[in-house]
């Protein structure tokens, strides 16, 4: 089989993948590369989620780009307007000239002797196979299973006679006007879901196995918008970047430093929304808060649609499945016409590509990151992964500048490897999204990278150190391996 190179292949065009190709595109112009797309379309995440309400859990400002900054006032951006963003971003950069369509990366190996990637891929419409090669190789495929989401072993599931979705697969048909709906969930998703359906339905219920924190944000940037009047809009949208940054960074080192005090916080807001009448313990979590994330929503729009009656919000666990909706553990039976598991996601690092190096599968569970942005001992790899307790694309952005300052310096030193080596025994028992407790991070414990117990083996979540870390520290630590 023929082989097509590239400097750099960059796998993904999502929001990840189109940042990494803008920044290559601008940083490093000597540079060839393509990317590779295995859906019709840009903007993975974006695209690929099509549920009613479906939009950003993260401030659109710092969730944008910082090269091209996000210009609508919406706080909070549902989904199509992320996804024409993206697709935007990559038209303004000529990266939309750059993409493959269609295919999925089945295989990755890197060879010692040729000091370059073979990519083997499939086109799934057509079954036709085809091979690229390249020096380097840019991961930008999230985190999670593009084909199914999590869904757990509930009891008597083929029993049910209406209508079960999980919100990944959603049927672009589906009219639930009048419907009786059931969400199980209190994650992103659920809290997004309810107020949306619950404008056409006859009625919503939130089925939540423990509470999470939930928090109204507003969906419009006042600010900003008052701004704008007195001055330049780059300058307006420079500063409330900068503002919602270092609010986020407040926020979440508060919650860490006083737990209980943000705890009580998040409650009160939560009683205020709801009123005093309201069963306050569906909102007051076991866990501190960013134990696990906390969900965000606009203008208050769950809590509205709970103390209307449009929704209600029940705090159970699932005994069984019925022909006709549930039945909980205390005995309670909701009827539904529809149930939506809003059950998580199926953690999935690499898009699932057999990864390689000489022919041999590395154990990712078994290495560690470099910067967040590296894995030790797999040469001539940058692989996207986000924060967890704060929007994406701010260490997307980080570490694609990091691509290309790693490129830059491999080219002005005539060097063709670089590959981070643990040469002290750095390695801990705790993965990559250790400081959080969710499910889904928990069920996928072995599937995921560790970190270490110093830099640059820490994964720290802090975009200002990050920030210092991965675009002024020298490229050549003496841990990178550069050859």
């Amino acid at each position: 089989m023929s082989s097509t190179y590239f400097d750099v292949l960059i796998i993904g065009a999502g929001l990840s993948g189109i940042g990494a190709a803008c920044h290559l595109s601008q940083s490093c112009p000597s540079k060839t590369f393509t990317v590779l797309e295995r859906r019709r379309a840009i903007g993975g995440t974006w695209d690929l989620f099509r549920y009613p309400g479906v939009r950003s859990d993260s401030d659109m400002l710092t969730f944008g780009y910082q090269f091209r900054p996000w210009r609508s006032l919406n706080v909070l951006a549902d989904g199509t307007s992320i996804r024409n963003y993206i697709s935007d971003t990559a038209k303004a950069y000529g990266i939309d000239k750059k993409i493959n369509f269609g295919l999925k990366v089945q295989a990755a190996n890197w060879s010692s002797q040729k000091k370059r990637w073979t990519v083997l891929t499939l086109d799934e419409a057509t079954g036709e196979k085809s091979q690229y090669e390249c020096a380097f190789l840019i991961t930008g495929t999230g985190y999670y299973n593009y084909d199914a989401g999590y869904l757990p072993n509930f009891k008597g599931a083929d029993e049910f006679k209406g209508l079960c979705i999980h919100p990944q697969k959603w049927p672009a048909d589906l009219d639930y006007t009048g419907k009786k709906i059931v969400v199980i969930g209190s994650g992103a998703t659920a809290v997004t879901l309810v107020p949306a359906m619950a404008e056409k339905a006859a009625h919503v219920t939130m089925l939540q196995r423990s509470p999470s924190y939930v928090f109204s944000m507003p969906a419009y940037d006042a600010v900003s918008a008052a701004l704008r009047k007195i001055l330049p809009d780059p300058w307006v949208y420079s500063f409330a970047r900068k503002r919602n940054i270092v609010l986020q960074r407040i926020m979440f080192k508060m919650t860490k430093r006083w737990p209980n005090f943000m705890r009580r916080f998040f409650i009160s807001r939560a009683q205020k929304h709801l009123g005093k009448d309201f069963d306050i313990s569906h909102f007051s979590p076991r866990y501190k808060p960013w134990d696990e994330r906390l969900c965000a929503v606009p203008d208050a729009d769950l809590f509205k649609v709970l103390k209307s009656g449009e929704a209600s919000i029940v705090t159970d666990q699932i005994e069984s499945f019925t022909a006709t909706g549930l039945r909980l553990m205390s005995g309670q039976e909701l009827e539904a016409d529809i149930i939506v598991t809003a059950t998580g996601l199926d953690i999935q690092l690499l898009g699932g590509i057999d990864l390689k190096v000489d022919e041999a599968a590395p154990v990712l569970s078994e290495l560690l990151t470099y910067k967040g942005a590296m894995v030790q001992n797999i040469p001539n790899m940058v692989f996207m992964f986000g924060y967890t307790n704060a929007p994406w694309t701010l260490k997307a952005d980080l570490s694609a500048s990091y691509a290309c300052r790693l490129l830059n310096y491999m080219e002005q030193h005539n060097a063709t490897v670089a590959v981070a080596r643990d040469e002290q025994g750095c390695a801990l028992d705790t993965t990559v999204m250790s400081s959080l407790g969710s499910g889904y991070i928990e069920r996928a414990s072995e599937r995921l990278p560790r970190q270490g117990s110093k830099q640059p083996w820490i994964v720290l979540d802090d975009y200002k150190v990050d920030r210092d870390i991965m675009l002024h520290h020298s490229i050549n630590d003496g841990i990178l391996n550069i050859t």
